[in-house]
Protein backbone atom coordinates (compact mmCIF):
# COMPACT_ATOMS: atom_id res chain seq x y z
CA UNK A 1 0.00 0.00 0.00
CA UNK A 2 1.29 3.52 -1.02
CA UNK A 3 2.09 5.62 2.04
CA UNK A 4 -0.12 9.17 2.13
CA UNK A 5 4.02 10.80 2.84
CA UNK A 6 4.77 9.19 -0.65
CA UNK A 7 1.23 9.97 -2.48
CA UNK A 8 1.85 13.67 -1.36
CA UNK A 9 5.58 14.07 -2.07
CA UNK A 10 4.41 12.64 -5.76
CA UNK A 11 1.87 15.35 -6.19
CA UNK A 12 4.32 18.02 -4.34
CA UNK A 13 7.20 16.67 -7.97
CA UNK A 14 4.22 17.14 -10.43
CA UNK A 15 3.41 19.72 -8.80
CA UNK A 16 7.16 21.45 -9.37
CA UNK A 17 7.40 20.05 -12.90
CA UNK A 18 4.28 21.74 -14.36
CA UNK A 19 5.18 25.07 -12.45
CA UNK A 20 9.30 24.40 -13.78
CA UNK A 21 7.90 23.56 -17.64
CA UNK A 22 5.34 26.70 -17.72
CA UNK A 23 8.09 28.60 -16.53
CA UNK A 24 10.76 27.15 -19.08
CA UNK A 25 8.00 27.76 -21.82
CA UNK A 26 7.67 31.52 -20.74
CA UNK A 27 11.52 32.15 -21.09
CA UNK A 28 11.63 30.58 -24.22
CA UNK A 29 8.97 32.26 -25.79
CA UNK A 30 10.45 35.38 -24.34
CA UNK A 31 14.18 34.89 -25.64
CA UNK A 32 11.98 33.84 -29.25
CA UNK A 33 10.30 37.56 -29.31
CA UNK A 34 13.59 39.19 -28.88
CA UNK A 35 15.32 37.20 -31.42
CA UNK A 36 12.85 38.11 -33.85
CA UNK A 37 12.89 41.54 -33.00
CA UNK A 38 16.51 41.95 -33.74
CA UNK A 39 16.12 39.92 -36.80
CA UNK A 40 13.18 42.39 -37.99
CA UNK A 41 15.38 45.01 -36.94
CA UNK A 42 18.36 43.93 -38.82
CA UNK A 43 16.55 43.28 -41.96
CA UNK A 44 14.91 46.77 -42.10
CA UNK A 45 17.99 48.15 -41.55
CA UNK A 46 19.51 46.38 -44.34
CA UNK A 47 16.61 47.52 -46.82
CA UNK A 48 17.10 51.16 -45.70
CA UNK A 49 20.46 51.00 -46.45
CA UNK A 50 20.79 48.57 -49.47
CA UNK A 51 17.76 50.99 -51.13
CA UNK A 52 19.96 53.75 -50.51
CA UNK A 53 16.88 55.87 -48.97
CA UNK A 54 20.01 56.68 -46.85
CA UNK A 55 23.04 57.39 -47.83
CA UNK A 56 25.63 54.78 -46.58
CA UNK A 57 27.89 56.93 -45.76
CA UNK A 58 25.15 57.87 -42.82
CA UNK A 59 23.90 54.51 -42.69
CA UNK A 60 26.51 51.83 -43.45
CA UNK A 61 24.71 48.09 -44.47
CA UNK A 62 25.22 45.85 -41.54
CA UNK A 63 27.64 43.40 -43.36
CA UNK A 64 29.70 46.58 -43.69
CA UNK A 65 29.77 47.36 -40.57
CA UNK A 66 30.96 43.54 -39.56
CA UNK A 67 33.57 44.07 -42.10
CA UNK A 68 34.50 47.53 -39.47
CA UNK A 69 33.91 44.89 -36.55
CA UNK A 70 36.36 42.38 -37.43
CA UNK A 71 39.32 44.67 -39.10
CA UNK A 72 39.49 46.54 -35.70
CA UNK A 73 40.25 43.31 -34.28
CA UNK A 74 42.79 42.06 -36.98
CA UNK A 75 46.02 42.57 -38.41
CA UNK A 76 45.41 44.19 -41.92
CA UNK A 77 46.85 46.32 -44.63
CA UNK A 78 47.45 49.85 -43.95
CA UNK A 79 45.90 50.66 -47.15
CA UNK A 80 44.97 48.30 -50.41
CA UNK A 81 48.44 47.24 -51.98
CA UNK A 82 50.74 48.58 -49.04
CA UNK A 83 52.24 45.53 -47.88
CA UNK A 84 52.63 46.98 -44.23
CA UNK A 85 50.21 45.51 -41.37
CA UNK A 86 49.04 47.56 -38.61
CA UNK A 87 47.10 46.10 -35.62
CA UNK A 88 43.19 46.81 -35.19
CA UNK A 89 42.45 50.13 -35.22
CA UNK A 90 44.66 53.10 -33.66
CA UNK A 91 47.22 49.97 -33.22
CA UNK A 92 44.99 48.20 -30.77
CA UNK A 93 42.97 45.67 -31.09
CA UNK A 94 38.94 46.71 -30.04
CA UNK A 95 38.65 44.26 -27.31
CA UNK A 96 41.73 46.11 -25.66
CA UNK A 97 40.10 49.37 -26.26
CA UNK A 98 37.17 47.81 -24.35
CA UNK A 99 39.07 46.66 -21.78
CA UNK A 100 40.65 50.02 -21.13
CA UNK A 101 37.38 51.15 -20.91
CA UNK A 102 35.98 49.05 -18.60
CA UNK A 103 39.26 49.03 -16.04
CA UNK A 104 38.65 53.07 -15.58
CA UNK A 105 35.06 52.00 -14.69
CA UNK A 106 36.49 49.35 -12.57
CA UNK A 107 38.64 52.27 -10.66
CA UNK A 108 35.97 55.22 -11.21
CA UNK A 109 32.74 53.53 -10.72
CA UNK A 110 34.34 50.77 -8.39
CA UNK A 111 35.52 53.72 -5.94
CA UNK A 112 31.78 55.29 -6.01
CA UNK A 113 30.35 51.71 -5.32
CA UNK A 114 32.80 51.40 -1.87
CA UNK A 115 32.27 54.90 -0.86
CA UNK A 116 28.80 55.80 -1.38
CA UNK A 117 27.25 53.82 0.63
CA UNK A 118 29.01 54.66 4.00
CA UNK A 119 28.29 58.26 3.08
CA UNK A 120 24.76 57.60 2.17
CA UNK A 121 24.28 55.43 5.21
CA UNK A 122 25.97 58.60 7.58
CA UNK A 123 23.59 61.07 5.05
CA UNK A 124 20.38 58.90 6.51
CA UNK A 125 20.93 58.35 9.72
CA UNK A 126 21.87 62.01 10.61
CA UNK A 127 19.80 64.78 9.70
CA UNK A 128 22.19 67.38 10.90
CA UNK A 129 25.00 66.15 8.07
CA UNK A 130 22.13 65.13 5.49
CA UNK A 131 21.08 69.09 5.81
CA UNK A 132 24.36 70.07 5.23
CA UNK A 133 25.72 67.82 2.50
CA UNK A 134 22.30 66.77 0.61
CA UNK A 135 21.99 70.28 -1.26
CA UNK A 136 25.92 69.98 -2.75
CA UNK A 137 25.00 66.28 -3.51
CA UNK A 138 21.78 67.29 -5.90
CA UNK A 139 23.83 69.83 -7.65
CA UNK A 140 26.32 67.31 -8.47
CA UNK A 141 23.74 65.12 -9.55
CA UNK A 142 22.61 67.84 -11.78
CA UNK A 143 25.56 68.92 -13.36
CA UNK A 144 25.83 67.06 -17.01
CA UNK A 145 29.39 65.65 -17.19
CA UNK A 146 30.52 67.31 -20.07
CA UNK A 147 29.95 70.27 -17.82
CA UNK A 148 33.18 69.48 -15.64
CA UNK A 149 35.33 67.88 -17.46
CA UNK A 150 37.29 70.73 -18.74
CA UNK A 151 37.94 71.60 -15.50
CA UNK A 152 38.72 67.87 -14.48
CA UNK A 153 41.90 68.28 -17.34
CA UNK A 154 42.89 71.61 -15.85
CA UNK A 155 43.49 69.59 -12.76
CA UNK A 156 44.60 66.21 -13.40
CA UNK A 157 45.91 66.56 -17.18
CA UNK A 158 44.37 64.49 -20.03
CA UNK A 159 45.87 61.23 -18.62
CA UNK A 160 43.63 58.79 -16.90
CA UNK A 161 43.26 60.53 -13.68
CA UNK A 162 41.00 63.06 -14.87
CA UNK A 163 39.06 60.15 -16.53
CA UNK A 164 38.71 58.58 -13.50
CA UNK A 165 37.60 61.59 -11.68
CA UNK A 166 34.68 61.69 -13.92
CA UNK A 167 33.35 58.09 -13.68
CA UNK A 168 33.79 58.71 -10.28
CA UNK A 169 31.70 61.86 -10.00
CA UNK A 170 29.48 60.43 -12.47
CA UNK A 171 28.29 57.20 -10.52
CA UNK A 172 28.74 58.49 -6.78
CA UNK A 173 25.60 60.87 -6.65
CA UNK A 174 23.05 57.81 -7.64
CA UNK A 175 24.89 55.49 -4.96
CA UNK A 176 24.68 57.37 -1.93
CA UNK A 177 20.99 58.93 -3.08
CA UNK A 178 19.53 55.33 -3.41
CA UNK A 179 21.56 54.38 -0.02
CA UNK A 180 20.14 57.34 2.06
CA UNK A 181 16.39 56.22 -0.10
CA UNK A 182 16.82 52.68 1.25
CA UNK A 183 17.34 54.05 5.22
CA UNK A 184 14.82 56.89 5.47
CA UNK A 185 12.70 54.06 4.15
CA UNK A 186 12.93 51.69 6.76
CA UNK A 187 10.07 51.57 8.98
CA UNK A 188 11.22 53.13 12.33
CA UNK A 189 8.44 50.41 14.16
CA UNK A 190 10.95 47.95 12.89
CA UNK A 191 13.81 49.70 14.59
CA UNK A 192 11.79 50.36 18.03
CA UNK A 193 11.13 46.50 17.95
CA UNK A 194 14.34 45.62 17.55
CA UNK A 195 15.50 47.99 19.82
CA UNK A 196 12.59 46.75 22.64
CA UNK A 197 13.88 43.48 21.76
CA UNK A 198 17.18 44.68 23.51
CA UNK A 199 19.00 45.12 20.15
CA UNK A 200 22.42 47.16 20.29
CA UNK A 201 22.55 50.34 18.27
CA UNK A 202 25.32 47.78 15.91
CA UNK A 203 22.77 45.42 16.07
CA UNK A 204 20.01 47.50 14.83
CA UNK A 205 22.67 48.96 12.20
CA UNK A 206 23.88 45.52 10.85
CA UNK A 207 20.49 43.05 11.29
CA UNK A 208 17.99 45.89 10.53
CA UNK A 209 18.87 48.88 8.41
CA UNK A 210 21.20 47.10 6.86
CA UNK A 211 19.25 44.04 4.96
CA UNK A 212 16.29 46.32 4.58
CA UNK A 213 18.58 49.06 2.52
CA UNK A 214 20.53 46.40 0.81
CA UNK A 215 17.91 46.11 -2.08
CA UNK A 216 18.11 50.09 -2.83
CA UNK A 217 21.60 49.82 -2.49
CA UNK A 218 21.83 47.61 -5.80
CA UNK A 219 19.37 49.47 -7.61
CA UNK A 220 21.46 52.40 -6.78
CA UNK A 221 24.47 50.27 -7.81
CA UNK A 222 22.85 49.39 -11.29
CA UNK A 223 22.16 53.13 -11.99
CA UNK A 224 25.17 54.33 -11.28
CA UNK A 225 27.22 52.00 -13.15
CA UNK A 226 24.83 52.41 -16.03
CA UNK A 227 25.53 56.29 -16.27
CA UNK A 228 29.13 55.63 -15.38
CA UNK A 229 29.48 53.91 -18.49
CA UNK A 230 27.12 56.39 -20.54
CA UNK A 231 29.69 58.82 -20.05
CA UNK A 232 32.64 56.66 -20.92
CA UNK A 233 32.66 58.79 -24.78
CA UNK A 234 32.81 61.97 -22.47
CA UNK A 235 35.69 60.82 -20.27
CA UNK A 236 37.74 59.86 -23.18
CA UNK A 237 37.27 62.27 -25.54
CA UNK A 238 40.69 64.01 -24.83
CA UNK A 239 43.73 61.13 -24.78
CA UNK A 240 40.99 58.37 -24.62
CA UNK A 241 43.52 56.10 -27.17
CA UNK A 242 43.11 52.97 -26.18
CA UNK A 243 39.50 53.27 -25.00
CA UNK A 244 36.05 52.29 -26.65
CA UNK A 245 34.40 56.24 -26.39
CA UNK A 246 38.05 57.27 -27.57
CA UNK A 247 38.03 55.00 -30.83
CA UNK A 248 34.18 56.12 -31.47
CA UNK A 249 35.08 59.94 -31.46
CA UNK A 250 38.01 59.23 -33.53
CA UNK A 251 36.11 56.97 -36.06
CA UNK A 252 32.98 59.70 -36.05
CA UNK A 253 36.14 62.74 -36.40
CA UNK A 254 37.50 60.60 -39.90
CA UNK A 255 33.60 59.62 -40.71
CA UNK A 256 34.03 56.07 -40.47
CA UNK A 257 30.74 55.74 -39.71
CA UNK A 258 31.02 51.92 -39.82
CA UNK A 259 33.57 51.95 -37.22
CA UNK A 260 31.84 54.07 -35.60
CA UNK A 261 28.29 51.87 -35.25
CA UNK A 262 30.71 49.04 -34.24
CA UNK A 263 31.64 50.61 -31.61
CA UNK A 264 28.53 51.69 -30.60
CA UNK A 265 26.55 48.27 -30.43
CA UNK A 266 30.02 47.12 -28.44
CA UNK A 267 28.69 49.80 -26.18
CA UNK A 268 25.39 49.06 -25.88
CA UNK A 269 25.62 45.33 -25.63
CA UNK A 270 28.92 46.07 -23.12
CA UNK A 271 26.18 48.10 -20.95
CA UNK A 272 23.45 45.20 -21.11
CA UNK A 273 26.27 42.64 -19.80
CA UNK A 274 26.82 44.91 -17.29
CA UNK A 275 23.60 45.40 -16.09
CA UNK A 276 22.44 41.96 -16.45
CA UNK A 277 26.23 41.00 -13.95
CA UNK A 278 24.61 43.19 -11.22
CA UNK A 279 21.31 42.57 -11.17
CA UNK A 280 22.19 38.86 -10.76
CA UNK A 281 24.46 39.57 -8.26
CA UNK A 282 22.04 41.53 -6.41
CA UNK A 283 19.45 38.53 -6.57
CA UNK A 284 22.30 36.10 -4.71
CA UNK A 285 23.21 39.06 -2.20
CA UNK A 286 19.42 39.96 -1.64
CA UNK A 287 17.50 36.66 -2.08
CA UNK A 288 14.47 38.49 0.39
CA UNK A 289 13.75 41.47 -2.14
CA UNK A 290 10.46 41.71 -2.27
CA UNK A 291 9.85 38.58 -0.03
CA UNK A 292 10.15 40.64 3.46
Amino acid sequence: MISIGATRNGARAVEFGRAWSAGGWARARGVSVRVLSLAVLIALWWAISAAKIVEQQFLPTPAAVWRAFVRANSWHEIAPGVPRQVRGEQNYFLWEHLIASLQRIAVGAGAAVILGPLVGFALGTSRTIGAIVEPYLNFLRALPPLGYIGLLIVWFGIGDTSKIWLLFLAAFPPVVIATITGVQGVSADRINAARSLGASKRQVITRVLLPATLPEVITGVRVAVGFAWTTVVAAELDNGIPGIGGLAYVAGQRLDTALTMACIIVIGLTALALDAAIKWIGEIAVPWKGKA
